[in-house]
Parts: C-alpha cells; sequence; structure tokens
C-alpha cells in the first residue's frame, strides 16, 4: 500500500515539476506512515510540509495543489487535509479486497519477488568448537537464520557460511590432552561426549604441567605446518564437536548444514597472502614488530590512528587476519553482492576496521555491501548475562531440554487426556518456538532478559500466543470440513473489523521487504501478533460459519483462510513450526 501510495505521490511531484510549481531539481523525499486514529484515514504523508519552501506556498496551499494533481486510482476513496498541511489518505476497501483475493491465489501471498536477485553471504552462529554451544550463540543463530530464510523467500540467491572457530592455539591443548588419553588407553569418543568437561581437564593440564603447555604450544606449530598425526587428531575433535552442532541446528530448527561449516581453517593457507597483498598495496606498517594497518577513519582518545593487526611479533595471525581473507573469499569465489555478518554488538570496531580495509586493499568491489548485523545480550533475570544456577555459561542444548519440558507440563495441564506421543510432539514445538520467539520479538541491538515464565505464557508476544492463534483459525476449517483452498464467491468488506483485518493482511509485503532490508526479526514478529490481534477482534464480531449469507460466510473465511497462511508463513520464516492442534 505505502509503496504504491509513494509511487502515486512521486507522480503527482513530476507533474508539479513539469507546470513550475516545484524547481526541475527537487528532489523531496516521500514519505508515507500510518496513521494512529482511524478517523484521520489509513495513510498520510508530510510532502506538503517538506515541499512548501521550494513551491513558494503555504504548506495547506499546497497539500491541496498536492491532491489536485493526484492521478485517479482505485487505492483510495477520499484525500484530505489535516492539521499545518499533512495529507490524509482513505484506502478503498474494494480495492483491499481485491488485494486479499489477490493474495490467496498467489503462493507467495501477495509477496513479490525481487525483480534483480542478489547473492548474498551470510555469515551466522560460528561457534567455537573448542566447546559445546551456549546460550550465547542463540541469537546469532536463530537471527541470522530468520533473516536468511526471508532473503531467500523474496528470490535472492543466499550462501550460508558458518564461520566456525577451528582453529588456533587453544586447540593445541586439546590435541595434546587427545594424545594423554590415547596413552592411556581410553575412548576418545566417550571423554568427547562431553565438550565442556573436556575442555576443562584439558584446561586444567594446561595449568598444572609445565610438560603438558610445551607439548600444547608444539601441537599447534606441528597443526599449522601440516602435520599429518596432528591433522587426524584435529579431524578427530572437529568431527565430535560440528556433530554436537549439528543436533542442535536440527533441534532449533536452524537451515545451517554441514556444508555450510568454513571455519577459520579454511582460510590458513590464505593469510600470509593477505598479509603481503596488504603490505604491496602501502597500507602496512610495523609496530613494535607487529605488521599493522592504520586507519585515519579509527583514532584513540588522544587522535591517534588505531591499528589493525594482521601479523604478530611471533609471525602469529589474528582474527582480522582470516576476516580479511574470508571477505576476499566471499568476493572472488562465491560473487557476493552483500555480505552479512550477525555477531555480537561488541565486535562492531573490529568488523568497521576490517570492513575499511578490505575496501582500502581492494578485496572488495565497489558495490558490495559489507553490513554488520549486531545484536544485544541474553540477560538472566538479575540483569546480569544468562548463567545457570550454578553460575556457569549456559549449555544450549540443556536449555531446550528444560523449555521442552516446561512445555510439555504447561500442554498436559490443559490436555491431560491427550495421547503421550501427541503430547511429547507439542512440547517440542511449543518449547523450542517458545526459546526462538521470545528473542526474535525483541529489537536484535537490545538486551533482552531470559524468563521462561514470560516466553511460555499464552499472554502477550509469545510463541504459544501466536501458535494458538494460528490453530484458532485453522479450527474454522476443520470444525465445518471446509477445504481453505476451494472457497468461491466475492469477498467483500462491509464491517469495520473486516476492513481493519484486511489492512493488516496487504501489509505482509512490506513488513518481509523490512526485515530483509533491515536485517530485524522484530518486525516480522510484531506484525504477526498484530495480525493475530486483529483477527480475534473480527472473529468475536463477525459471525463467520454463522453468516448472515451462505456469500458472506464464505467471504469471511477467505479472510481467514488468508489470515492462516499469513501466520504459517511468517512463522516459517522465523524458523518456526506450526501446530493444527494445541
Amino acid at each position: 500500500m505505502k509503496a504504491q501510495l509513494q509511487q502515486l505521490l512521486q507522480q503527482t511531484v513530476d507533474t508539479l515539476k513539469q507546470k513550475d510549481i516545484l524547481p526541475a531539481d527537487a528532489e523531496p523525499r516521500i514519505q508515507v506512515d500510518r496513521t494512529k486514529d482511524k478517523a484521520h484515514g489509513d495513510l498520510a504523508t508530510n510532502l506538503a510540509l517538506v515541499s512548501s519552501k521550494l513551491a513558494g506556498q503555504n504548506p495547506r496551499q499546497l497539500a491541496q495543489t498536492i491532491i489536485d494533481n493526484l492521478p485517479s486510482s482505485s487505492l483510495v476513496t477520499k484525500v484530505d487535509i489535516a492539521g499545518p498541511g499533512f495529507i490524509n489518505f482513505f484506502l478503498n476497501p474494494n480495492w483491499l479486497a481485491q488485494q486479499v483475493e489477490n493474495a490467496l491465489d498467489d503462493k507467495q501471498l501477495g509477496v513479490s519477488t525481487v525483480a534483480q536477485p542478489q547473492t548474498i553471504v551470510v555469515d551466522y552462529s560460528s561457534p567455537n568448537l573448542a566447546k559445546e554451544m551456549h546460550v550465547g550463540h542463540l541469537r546469532s543463530s536463530i537471527i541470522g537464520d530468520a533473516v536468511t530464510r526471508t532473503l531467500e523467500f523474496l528470490g535472492h540467491k543466499l550462501v550460508r557460511q558458518n564461520h566456525v572457530g577451528d582453529w588456533g592455539t587453544q586447540f593445541g591443548m586439546l590435541l595434546a590432552y587427545m594424545e594423554e588419553l590415547q596413552q592411556k588407553g581410553e575412548a576418545i569418543d566417550s571423554n568427547l561426549s562431553n565438550l565442556e568437561l573436556f575442555y576443562r581437564a584439558a584446561k586444567g593440564r594446561f595449568d598444572e604441567s609445565e610438560a603438558f603447555a610445551t607439548r600444547a604450544r608444539n601441537l599447534v606449530v606441528e597443526l599449522q605446518s601440516g602435520d599429518e598425526h596432528c591433522n587426524k587428531l584435529w579431524q578427530e575433535f572437529n568431527e565430535t564437536s560440528l556433530s554436537h552442532c549439528q543436533e542442535t541446528y536440527d533441534r532449533l530448527g536452524v537451515s545451517l548444514t554441514r556444508q555450510d561449516v568454513r571455519g577459520e581453517s579454511a582460510y590458513n593457507d590464505d593469510l600470509g597472502q593477505v598479509v603481503v597483498d596488504l603490505d604491496s598495496k602501502g597500507l602496512l606498517q610495523e609496530d613494535q614488530g607487529a605488521k599493522c594497518v592504520f586507519l585515519d577513519e579509527f583514532k584513540n582518545k588522544d587522535g591517534e590512528p588505531l591499528p589493525v593487526i594482521v601479523q604478530k611479533k611471533d609471525g602469529g595471525f589474528l582474527y582480522a587476519t582470516s576476516d580479511l581473507a574470508a571477505i576476499r573469499y566471499r568476493q572472488s569465489s562465491l560473487n557476493a553482492d552483500r555480505v552479512l555478518y550477525f555477531v555480537d554488538a561488541r565486535q562492531g570496531l573490529h568488523f568497521q576496521q576490517v570492513f575499511t580495509v578490505a575496501r582500502n586493499a581492494g578485496f572488495v568491489e565497489a558495490s558490495t555491501s559489507l553490513e554488520h548485523m549486531p545484536f544485544g545480550t541474553v540477560m538472566g533475570e538479575d540483569g546480569k548475562p544468562f548463567k545457570t544456577r550454578s553460575g556457569g555459561v549456559a549449555k544450549l542444548a540443556d536449555l531446550l531440554t528444560e523449555a521442552e519440558s516446561r512445555a510439555y507440563d504447561l500442554v498436559k495441564a490443559k490436555n491431560p487426556d491427550m495421547d503421550e506421543a501427541q503430547l511429547r510432539d507439542i512440547a517440542s514445538v511449543v518449547g523450542i518456538a517458545s526459546v526462538k520467539y521470545a528473542d526474535l520479538s525483541k529489537n536484535r541491538t537490545s538486551d533482552y532478559m531470559f524468563s521462561f515464565d514470560q516466553m511460555l505464557s499464552f499472554e502477550g508476544n509469545t510463541a504459544p500466543y501466536l501458535l494458538y492463534a494460528y490453530t484458532r483459525v485453522a479450527s474454522v476449517f476443520n470444525k465445518a470440513g471446509i477445504d481453505a483452498n476451494s472457497l468461491t464467491g466475492e469477498l467483500t468488506l462491509d464491517h469495520e473489523k473486516e476492513v481493519d483485518l484486511a489492512t493488516k493482511l496487504v501489509q505482509f509485503n512490506e513488513v518481509i521487504e523490512s526485515v530483509a532490508r533491515l536485517g530485524y526479526p522484530h518486525l516480522l514478529c510484531a506484525y504477526l501478533y498484530e495480525l493475530a490481534g486483529l483477527f480475534s477482534s473480527f472473529y468475536e464480531a463477525c459471525p463467520i460459519l454463522k453468516a448472515a449469507s451462505e456469500e458472506q460466510k464464505n467471504s469471511r473465511l477467505k479472510l481467514a483462510s488468508l489470515t492462516a497462511k499469513t501466520l504459517k508463513q511468517g512463522l516459517q520464516l522465523l524458523g518456526i513450526n506450526t501446530l493444527e492442534r494445541m
């Protein structure tokens, strides 16, 4: 709707230029917003206010001029002027009804695919393979996945990249411990079944034994030089860790696969070349033995340029080096038009600097967009970063298990006679959905409080509420034995609640485009919550199966059908499964 109205207003601006009412070089920003009060119409623009000086007219006078030159359209039935010069538009119910009909007949539900698809590389999840995934990996995994699904829905080519931490000095420590276990005749597999315990045991040996620590450091060198023995141990460890990760992704419904893994080790052979290429571009400087790139764009409190260290004094490389190698690979080999990084907000400066170095070095084309999509921290109810009761970092797998257990108790209390297998299935969907939706419904740049009680509530903007809302719509068709895909008759919008619901339904396209452009899944969550609320109001005010006539019943069934399809599609884009019964 907003896009169509903006097009009409752009045509009006062009007309006013031709009539010399606006200067030929004028490019006023055309903004269309939804009104808060329906008495003032459905949409409004401040175009007259921002353009009045250019036209040499007072805002209300120019508003009338704009209205007089607005192209005729079935989109609106009435246009008026409010306040100092706002222009209000009242949508045509017949136009709305036709949009609902079109969306029902469209597998995309009225969401337009892009005319020029981009190749978009998305870097998300990226756990450290030395440890099990913990609650800190939740946000990157599910926010990145929701945005990826949305971009794919719009027709873009998506390349998922799981930049796992599978390299570095910590692996020398882990390999040394694996060696010790083998020498004792202990099975590696059973010890690796709990990566957290394995890591702590290895760290304990590193801290208590200088001989062990020396062996660990030597193993790092041997691993990096391609030693066959070290490489075999390293692959065995990574295989186990990646299997743990994949189990968690599958439980979460995250679309990452083993084929999407391209860890730090994948760029190891290119790190030296990155340094050589930076030097050949005249970007490198040596500072206290380290090789750095100094950027004038980033300075410390004394006004001195901050260094981006790409090689340490001892010859070792850093995260910045591997990130630069990854950027070059994503440009040259994956042909990325856009690269999105769903990484903790605390890495903001790092990515700003790496992106700048990559551009200065010519590792990416000028047209390629590099975007850090930062997110905040998951907090406990005490207002501090989320921990277990014992004070440790919460394992993501344990968190999901507890969510499913709590959901089971909740569903069983509501359905004491339900079959056990069905109870478990519903509890799994509700538990996982609750954890994901509680996160996705918050602005990703904000910290948020993790609370099982809040996320499992059937009231408010929660997964249980939305899942129940979907089952409520679906039950209309199930109880009546009606196929939602075989509805006939004309859709009409006679009641205020019908108009409100239809208006929200045709906004789906705008919301999806906003999520794809900005990387904010909470916009889709808010939309689905509002849609569910409007359907509830419509359902109470407008009888469906007991409508006054068969024509009215079919018309309202069409509204219900599109609501169900939109809720289901929206939740799918968030990576959340729906249920037919709760």
